[in-house]
């Protein structure tokens, strides 16, 4: 294994702000010397998992496929960043278990209200209005981690704060450099 490789695995809501904390942690570790990849659960539904439904099945289908390439990549010395829902708390403790880097869950926390608040695609209206089955929040549940390396609070502190939050985290655990 080369060194430094390790998941960081965002887990929250539709709309709680994965991505967006995603694409703004990845250029902090970038500029620290870490080479990193962003596994955007939209991206990766659209590239890897297409055809898949979301059922709880197919959801942790699509899930165990991106914890199998995080963990190459991080097998091979790469910050993978996970920016997928993920709703099912066991699956992502399997995913945990299988990890052969350091595992990091981060849950983005975001009430209901502010991610249907962001919805700019009207994902939550639809699904309320009955034409999305099987939506985490809605219809589907949302099961958060019991015991996350970190919490951020979307809806509370500002992208920075969050940001900050994760790399003090990194830094503390010896991941990457002050």
């Amino acid at each position: 294994m080369k060194d430094g490789g390790f998941i960081l695995w965002f887990t929250g809501l539709s709309g709680a702000g994965k991505s967006t904390l995603a694409n703004h942690v990845a250029p902090i570790l970038l500029a620290r010397g870490l080479a990193v990849e962003i596994l955007d659960g939209d991206e990766v539904r659209e590239n890897l998992s297409k055809g898949l439904t979301f059922s709880k099945e197919d959801r942790d289908v699509n899930v165990r496929r991106i914890a199998f390439v995080a963990n190459l990549l991080g097998r091979n010395g790469v910050c993978a960043i996970t920016a997928a829902i993920s709703p099912y708390r066991a699956i992502r403790e399997e995913c945990r278990a299988k990890s052969q880097v350091p595992f990091i869950e981060v849950f983005v926390d975001a009430p209901l209200a502010v991610t249907e608040a962001r919805d700019v695609k009207g994902l939550y209206a639809k699904a309320r209005a009955g034409q999305i089955p099987h939506f985490t929040g809605v219809t589907d549940p949302y099961e958060p981690p019991n015991a996350p390396e970190v919490v951020v609070k979307t809806g509370d502190e500002t992208l920075e704060q969050s940001a900050a939050k994760v790399i003090e985290y990194l830094k503390g655990r010896g991941l990457v450099r002050a």
